[in-house]
């Protein structure tokens, strides 16, 4: 039912020139369900050898080619999405219907990015004298190096490889060396529907080593990641050393405002939902709960209940509606999270301790008597732990939400459209979302401010990043 996962170099599925490889564990129970091949230097030597040579012909590829491409891959990949919902949720934990909504989001992201390469406008810029033409023309930025994350294993993927192949680049993907099953099914989507060899690589391997290794090399020409802030800074130090363009999606730590005239109910029901999503290992899940202290102790009972509710469980298991965490460093974070907040004075509403001695199973954690001084309200969490605290008037809500560097995305409820404009322009984020969540369509941006990183990885401003502009002046003769 599992596969065991390959490197995709220049057209061929391999082993690795040096043998390397890693198990794949299930989350769930803990138990070896695979073996994943690792890449060294000369894989990569190779991989950057296929990139350089696959962008030299699929940058000439017209456009209308690049769309039909995509547009296939995207006919694939939802006709496989039962299958790669069930190998993305043996590997990464995630509850099997949302596994599935994840493989047929990709097909629309690929759909997205299809009709993109058609629309690389240039523009044509009157002249001061005559017989002059000043053009502007979008031309691909060459040989991307693209890194991508485990909780998500084919919806940050798909955003880079499919801006990179509309754009006319090429591609190196390191994929998530804990899920690497539906990376690989995504992968194999694109070659079947015809993007040609050399034109996508996948590897995987020793993090560090590739990216230090990818980065400074003169073939590449852009990096995109999603991960960590800590490790994006260096990658993008790196990157910088080097000139190299860059996209950086990186860590959050959401507020989620609660406002008296809210209806508290509906901020409830949306909000636990998108909390525990993913076991809440999300970079745009809500993470502080910053609630109007008239509606706080409603909002607090609400809610608990709403996690006591909640069934934790395998993801196959089609009742379960969270899944374990990803691995056991989220397990030893969570417990390090709530033993902090308690030991500060926090009062645990619900939940607090990992699940049975099988698999990364953490209950869903309420938290209120919170202060600034608790890791939670400072770090992102990554993970079920829910921190609800009062608040007594705009200013000091919006002072709150700003004051973390984070700034990716950021939440309110409000029944006052005076509020929620106010609101919306006060908050320091790259996405805001009221009265409901409506983050990371592929029409809309997606990316975030301050140490949440720069650039969109969704919208119309995706593909930008992977164009550069050219002016031409030119007198007719």
């Amino acid at each position: 039912m599992y596969p065991d996962v390959s490197l995709h170099i220049n057209g061929e599925w391999t082993k690795g020139a040096e043998g390397r490889n890693e198990p794949i564990l299930n989350p769930a129970t803990g138990e070896k369900i695979g073996t994943l091949a690792h890449a060294t230097k000369p894989d990569l030597d190779k991989a950057l050898a296929a990139a350089d040579s696959g962008f030299k012909v699929w940058k000439k590829t017209p456009a209308d080619t690049r769309y039909k491409t995509l547009r296939k891959a995207a006919d694939i990949i939802r006709s496989r999405a039962d299958d790669i919902a069930k190998i993305m949720t043996l590997e990464q934990g995630k509850p099997v219907v949302e596994a599935k909504g994840e493989t047929l989001l990709a097909g629309d992201i690929m759909d997205w990015f299809a009709e993109e390469a058609r629309r690389t406008y240039g523009r044509v810029i009157p002249a001061r004298g005559e017989n002059i033409y000043q053009l502007v023309v979008k031309e691909p930025v060459g040989p991307v190096a693209a890194f991508t994350p485990w909780n998500f294993p084919i919806n940050q993927a798909v955003r880079k490889v499919s801006a990179a192949i509309a754009a006319g680049c090429s591609i190196i993907l390191k994929g998530p060396e804990e899920t690497p099953g539906s990376c690989a099914a995504l992968v194999q989507a694109y070659l079947d529907a015809g993007v040609p060899a050399g034109v996508l690589q996948l590897v995987y391997g020793n993090p560090a080593e590739i990216s230090s290794y990818l980065i400074p090399h003169p073939v590449i020409r852009k990096i995109t990641f999603t991960g960590s802030t800590p490790v994006g800074k260096q990658l993008a130090s790196l990157a910088g050393l080097h000139m190299k363009r860059i996209t950086m999606e990186l860590g959050g730590h959401a507020p989620a405002i609660v406002f008296d005239d809210a209806n508290v109910d509906v901020a409830v029901k949306v909000l636990s939902a998108n909390k525990h999503r993913n076991a809440g290992q999300v970079c745009v899940a809500p993470t502080r709960f910053l609630v109007h202290e008239k509606v706080y102790g409603d909002f607090v009972q609400k809610y608990t209940d709403a996690s006591k509710k909640l069934k934790v469980g395998d993801g196959l298991d089609k009742d379960s509606r969270m899944g374990p965490l990803a691995n056991t460093r989220r397990v030893d974070a969570m417990e390090a999270f709530v033993a902090d907040a308690v030991q500060k004075g926090a009062k645990l509403e619900t939940g607090g301790k990992r699940i049975g001695n099988k698999g990364n199973f953490f209950e869903p954690t309420v938290l209120t008597n919170i202060n600034n001084d608790m890791r939670i309200m400072n770090e992102e969490p990554f993970g079920p732990l829910s921190p609800i605290v009062p608040f007594s008037s705009f200013d000091s809500v919006v002072a709150e939400a700003n004051r973390l560097p984070y700034g990716l995305a950021a939440y309110a409820y409000t029944n006052s459209a005076k509020t929620a404009s106010a609101i919306g322009a006060a908050f320091e984020s790259g996405m805001v979302s009221i009265n409901h969540h409506g983050l990371a369509l592929p029409e809309v941006p997606f990316g975030g401010v301050k140490d949440s990183g720069y650039g969109s990885e969704g919208g119309s401003e995706a593909i930008e990043a992977y164009l550069n502009t050219k002016f031409i002046s030119q007198l007719g003769i």
